[in-house]
């Protein structure tokens, strides 16, 4: 696979987190319990929200997609992972490498497009209070929903579809721990300027669009909490989209952090690789825990059903 001739490539090479025997073992633990903790908190969200009538309403039922895509996420990567850790074989198919790609990002556009959502959603919550439920209703709420998870479905198929329409000629080694379009397009020899303008392209309508829907809400909300005269009633209406707030700047922190920075040395390299966790392994296990310590009626609904 060296060198630049025209051999086909059947499967990648994903470089692992650690080969080291000694750390191997470790990391498989550790990232088991991690991915165990984000099924169980996330499926405690969902098990809650489906159960507690009181919760039946669009800001949770957002949220029941949020903790849906805070499963698949973990869940296109982590299992392969463990078993590259396990056994030591970092080897995907070419089919298994699209397959996890494609649901990848499909999970990431679907949850920048439900982020955007959940802050339209507390916007009118906050700032048309009398009028929120004849413009938030159920079927104003599964259209929006569906929305989300159709753009992202599409989103995903135009990258995957672009990416693996290249040739890969330089070698089947991807420079990290599963399947991600930056270093997939660096083992190509074609030519990538179809696939630059489509990410442009991508970025600037639907990621900054995505971004200043979020951003411009939550301008409205603080510039609506800051008008109100009591405490006692700037805190109640800042406690509603606290949690959301904390949960939009933990994923685009760590998300613009992974895809902004440079990372030719060996060195950088290695560290995108673990910064990549954040956001694909750490962020899906900590927004149902922010979720349930921020929110009263979570906290209630949880302690409900573990009691049960």
């Amino acid at each position: 696979m060296d060198g630049c001739n025209l051999t086909t490539v059947t499967h990648f090479i994903l470089t692992g987190l650690s080969d080291l025997p000694e750390v191997r073992y470790p990391l498989f633990a550790v990232f088991a319990v991690i991915y165990q903790v984000t099924l169980v908190g996330n499926g405690a969200i969902l098990l809650a929200i489906g159960t507690e009538k009181k919760l039946r309403t669009p800001m949770y039922y957002f949220l029941a997609n949020l903790s849906l895509l805070d499963i698949f996420c973990p869940s296109a990567t982590v299992p392969k992972m463990l078993d590259n850790l396990l056994t030591g074989n970092h080897s995907i198919s070419f089919l298994g490498c699209a397959l996890q790609l494609y649901f990848l990002i499909t999970v990431v556009g679907t949850e920048v497009f439900l982020l955007s959502v959940m802050a339209y959603d507390r916007y009118v919550a906050i700032c048309f209070p009398l009028r929120y439920t004849l413009i938030m209703t159920e079927a104003r709420c599964a259209q929006l929903t569906a929305g989300t998870w159709v753009a992202g479905f599409l989103n995903s198929l135009l990258h995957t579809v672009s990416t693996f329409r290249l040739s890969f000629c330089k070698s089947n080694w991807v420079n990290q721990y599963y399947c991600d379009i930056p270093p997939l397009v660096a083992l190509s020899c074609s030519s990538k300027s179809v696939l630059d303008m489509l990410a442009l392209l991508e970025r600037g309508i639907l990621g900054i669009g995505a971004f200043l829907t979020t951003f411009i809400s939550y301008i409205y909300i603080i510039s609506a909490i800051l008008k109100i005269r009591s405490v006692e009633g700037k805190r109640k209406a800042f406690s509603t989209c606290a949690s959301h707030l904390l949960v939009v700047c933990l994923f685009y922190g760590t998300t613009i952090f992974t895809y902004m920075r440079p990372s030719s040395s060996q060195r950088s390299q290695a560290r995108h690789r673990l910064i990549s966790m954040l956001y694909g392994v750490i962020t899906p296990m900590l927004n149902p825990l922010i979720y349930s310590l921020r929110n009263t009626e979570v906290k209630g609904a949880l302690r409900r059903v573990l009691c049960h």
